[in-house]
């Protein structure tokens, strides 16, 4: 019971493992083929390949493209040759000082890309104006700048890789080719560098990887040449469109294919070497019987179903006409704006008459109500009746009021007169 959970636990945590890390890549795949102008994979409209037609139309893109893959090589070239040379020149160094330089050589991974993208461009530029040439100098241009950006922290990546390949070289044998009248050019030639080529190429693919995704160094020494991420990344902010899933659905299936045809190789030539290991001797002055390739290489088996699908899709494309399909789905979503239209209208009426009925209520019930008296605040002073009620009081009074001109009545007239 327990073990059989165990099992059942294990199965849950891969299926979730790999949905986490697979489940977005297969979503943005299944969007190239959806007929919507905005990347979505539900609601489902119509298949249609057309979004594979405007990425090769895209001249941004197929430019961002070449301006990766000449960079790339220029990475992948400059990365793995310091990278071997970090790596031999560790296995040479003094041994107490082997931790120190492994620490200075490994620091450049730990530095973020955007201080080495500034960095980078603002020590080459100060070089460029130290030995007085122009803004239109090789030291200035786009391309050099990004291989260099990103040569000093790639080379790191394949320095580990090929260090941990040399761990396993037996020096004895450069040592025998010294002794037999080998130089040391040779005996790195013809030994050394044989034994270091799978993990050469494993460098190799790893660098040019990681360039062709590099984004934060690349941002600020790109120039007049930008990159395919840098491509994407404008794009994304002036707005995104299924054309973009076709390329990461044409990048996903290229290296699919490629880890399929790698591994099917590796596998085949495990087959070759346990038959020709297990041969009898009259198998071994005959011939040998080798496997087959399909014969218990299960890569093998997807590479050829992998490539089966893709001509099938090819075929498809070629054949398959979406134009009605999508002139149905046209028509559909306009009966239902129509629809949506006639329904705010209607909504809109029913606010209008809605509106209206209360606006009548308040209007019968305002003039059933009583006149509200006349108050104009200040006491009622300036109210028209008060001042009438005052001119009729001033009137019928016949003693006039005193005149009063102050300082003690002595400018009165009477008192002259009096006197």
């Amino acid at each position: 019971m327990n073990l059989s959970f165990l099992r059942v636990s294990i199965w849950v945590y891969l299926a979730l493992f790999f949905l986490y890390l697979l489940g977005p890549l297969v979503i943005m795949s299944v969007t190239a083929f959806n007929s919507s102008a905005f990347p979505r994979m539900t609601p489902w409209e119509c298949l249609t390949f057309q979004w594979f037609g405007d990425l090769f139309q895209d001249q941004r893109i197929l430019n961002g493209i070449k301006n990766s893959l000449i960079i790339g090589a220029g990475t992948v070239v400059l990365s793995v040759a310091m990278g071997l040379a970090g790596a031999l020149m560790l296995t040479q160094i003094w041994p107490k000082l082997r931790a120190t330089y492994y620490t200075i050589i490994i620091a450049p991974i730990l530095i973020p890309g955007v201080v080495l993208g500034i960095s980078t461009l603002v020590f080459w530029d100060r070089i460029n104006r130290m030995l007085g040439l122009g803004a239109d100098s090789v030291l200035s241009n786009g391309v050099f700048l990004t291989v260099i950006g990103q040569s000093t922290f790639i080379a790191s990546y394949c320095m580990l890789v090929l260090v941990a390949r040399l761990q396993r070289y037996d020096m004895a044998l450069t040592e025998a080719a010294l002794d037999l009248g080998a130089t040391h050019a040779q005996a790195f030639r013809k030994i050394l560098l044989p034994f270091m080529r799978p993990a050469i190429a494993s460098a190799a693919v790893l660098a040019f990887l990681a360039s062709f995704e590099n984004y934060n160094t690349t941002t600020f020494t790109f120039g007049e040449y930008p990159t395919l991420t840098i491509e994407l990344a404008q794009k994304v902010r002036y707005g995104i469109t299924p054309s973009i899933s076709a390329l990461a659905f044409i990048i996903v299936a290229l290296t699919v294919f490629f880890a399929l045809l790698n591994e099917a190789k590796l596998k085949r030539q495990e087959l070759v070497a346990a038959a020709r290991k297990n041969a009898t001797v009259e198998e071994l002055a005959g011939k040998i019987k080798l496997p087959s390739f399909f014969a218990g290489n299960m890569a093998a088996v997807l590479l050829v179903v992998f490539a089966v699908a893709t001509i099938t899709v090819v075929g498809t494309a070629t054949a398959y006409n979406p134009a009605q399909c999508i002139a149905n789905v046209k028509d559909e979503k306009r009966l239902e704006a129509e629809q949506r239209i006639q329904e705010l209208r209607k909504q809109r009426e029913e606010q209008r008459k809605k509106r209206e009925a209360e606006e009548a209520e308040q209007g019968d019930a305002g003039q059933s109500a009583p006149k509200p008296s006349n108050n104009s605040g200040f006491g009622n002073v300036f109210a028209p009746n008060t001042l009438g009620s005052g001119e009729e009081e001033s009137q019928d009074t016949e003693t006039p009021p005193a005149n009063n001109g102050g300082f003690g009545g002595v400018f009165d007239p009477n008192s002259l007169k009096s006197e």
